[in-house]
């Protein structure tokens, strides 16, 4: 199985859980860096009419958990630790999700990853620490 089916079962698995509730969907993987999208939507905004930012870092979450995934298929592992940098403001509309590994060991994984808009717009940036269990 090649890696993109792999993705795509994984992204199947996924629909009834928090990926599914959020809205995400698989876009591509592409030199080893996955894209993730989400149709932002008025249950994605907060009260000044912007992407809440718990909806943007899950995206984060959910795009550098599932290249760690993809690294690591055997193994199972968990985020340990999110930072999130909220650059711009993101309105309703296509969101896309890019992550990638940039540093991992035997037991640790460090991914980046960037939220914008369908314009191409930076609005999220964060890193992620996965810990292989």
């Amino acid at each position: 199985m090649d890696l993109d089916e792999r993705i795509q079962r994984l992204a199947a698995a996924a629909e009834p859980t928090f990926w599914g509730f959020l809205g995400c969907e698989f876009v591509s993987i592409k030199d080893d860096v996955i894209t993730i999208a989400l149709e932002a939507k008025q249950q994605h905004l907060n009260l000044i009419g912007i992407v809440h930012g718990g909806v943007l870092s899950s995206l984060l979450d959910n795009a550098m958990g599932i290249i760690v995934m993809t690294a690591r298929p055997e193994d199972k592992v968990v985020t340990t630790n999110l930072n999130v940098h909220f650059v711009a403001p993101l309105k309703e509309g296509r969101l896309l999700v890019s992550a990638e590994i940039i540093h991992q060991s035997r037991k640790m994984i460090t991914t980046q990853g960037r939220v914008t808009d369908s314009e191409g717009n930076l609005g999220t940036m964060g890193t992620g620490t996965f810990r292989v269990i």
